[in-house]
């Protein structure tokens, strides 16, 4: 079966997986990790699309943080040991608010905590890894340039400072803090060499909040608000519960959120030329279950990997595992000291948008590139092509149903994945049951 092959291109990295620098240097290049991430996003949506009380708002996130920050931490340094963020995966988010809204976190929780056991038994018991064959550059390409395309739909509502009719939208001052920005880190990581074009998100990220300070766009009140020392709760939204229906979507989104990571890895793994094993995707995708169990208990979300930050590894050109390593011990800091994740906090919007828009530009265009290493049959072209098609057409003919059916077909990475494996097992799988090996 054909796979991705596992090549660097020296020109882009000059900081290798295992190299390591000086700790400065080290704790700024995890810092800009830390921001490219923007873990605690997520949970701030989803808090205020359902509508939860402030004190279970600041919960989520504390615990965000904690996960994100133990499973970065283990996995950089013990299991997958590739320079790969994670925190919690956007294609939970329209379950987390529907399930929310409907039946309560823990409802959700228990969806959570049961689908990362299932995971974490297919994980540690080889099974997952057997699925290998399946990620071919059709499907991990087309994964990673969906992902990366969702995530521009996200960086112009944070760029544009929302949508339209929404106060400051498009205005001048949410563009004077979005467009310098943007310019700062694509000029820095294009035409930048040595330390400007490593440090290009963090240069771009003071000369945002300078900016942001100067026009008044910046609330120094959170801080005061937060306390210095606090805990996440356990189990915050009551006992978990197991409901069948909510398991099984939870379940699905789970399958697609983890060849969201195989694609991640994959993309990881080719740009620091290291060996894809079965041992390090078992163990990976072993930490990420455990993460979400965690997450589960302490009211958080599922934890995957982050594409963004592979985009980061292209622009910069550091894909030591290090910084990735500092980066996972600030979000436990930040879980654990509320005063600090308010500092962080105090970016605003447009400034997040600036630094997100190379960022997934860089996503797609490494998807483009896993694609480009895919033989041009007409099976694969079809895969990729209908896949794309379906995630970015079909997710807006949706966009108004309820319940089930409304939040996967309005989810345009569910709807993708998806449609690749569907169309991978019809025009590759079964035919090749039958001798047809001539049209992978």
């Amino acid at each position: 079966m054909e796979q991705v092959k596992t090549t660097v291109k020296r020109e882009e990295i000059f900081i290798g997986i295992d190299e390591k620098v000086p700790p400065v240097q080290n704790f700024l290049y995890g810092l800009q990790h830390v921001f490219v991430s923007n873990v605690w996003l997520d949970p701030i949506f989803v808090g205020a699309m359902i509508g939860l009380p402030l004190s279970l708002s600041a919960n989520i996130v504390n615990a965000i943080f904690i996960a994100a920050g133990l499973v970065t931490l283990i996995q950089a340094t013990k299991l997958v040991r590739l320079p790969i963020v994670q925190g919690p995966s956007a294609a939970f988010d329209s379950l987390m608010i529907t399930v929310g809204k409907a039946n309560g976190l823990a409802q959700a929780g228990g969806g959570i905590l049961f689908s990362a056991i299932i995971i974490f038994l297919l994980s540690v018991t080889g099974v997952i890894s057997r699925l290998k064959s399946l990620f071919t550059p059709a499907i991990s390409g087309t994964v990673i340039l969906i992902v990366g395309v969702a995530l521009s739909g996200f960086t112009f509502y944070e760029f544009l400072g929302g949508s339209p009719g929404m106060p400051g939208f498009a205005s001048p001052t949410t563009l004077m803090m979005s467009i310098p920005t943007a310019l700062i880190v694509i000029l820095l990581s294009t035409l930048g060499k040595g330390k400007w074009r490593s440090f290009a998100f963090l240069i771009a990220l003071i000369v945002g909040d300078v900016l942001a300070v100067i026009l008044g766009q910046t609330d120094f009140g959170k801080i005061a608000e937060k306390s210095w020392f606090g805990l996440p709760h356990f189990f915050p939204y009551g006992v978990l519960q197991f409901h069948f229906d909510t398991f099984v979507m939870f379940f699905v989104a789970y399958i697609v959120a983890i060849i969201e990571a195989m694609g991640v890895y994959q993309a990881g793994a080719e740009m620091t030329g290291v060996d894809l094993s079965d041992r390090r995707i078992r163990n990976g995708f072993a930490g990420e279950a455990v993460g979400s169990m965690v997450a589960s208990v302490i009211g958080g979300f599922p934890t995957t990997a982050y594409g963004q930050n592979v985009g980061l590894l292209r622009l910069t050109g550091v894909a030591s595992r290090f910084p990735v390593i500092i980066a996972g011990i600030i979000f436990l800091i930040l879980g654990f000291v509320p005063k600090a994740g308010a500092i962080l906090a105090l970016t605003p919007d447009a400034v997040v948008g600036g630094l997100f828009l190379p960022a997934s530009a860089s996503l797609i265009f490494t998807g483009i590139s896993i694609l480009s290493k895919m033989r041009m049959t007409d099976a694969n072209l079809m895969i990729s092509g209908l896949s794309l098609v379906m995630a970015i057409a079909l997710p807006s003919a949706f966009s108004g149903y309820k319940g089930i059916l409304g939040t996967f077909l309005s989810n345009s990475v569910l709807v993708g994945t998806l449609t690749a494996i569907i169309l991978h097992i019809i025009l590759i799988t079964l035919p090749g049951w039958f001798g047809r090996k001539d049209i992978a």
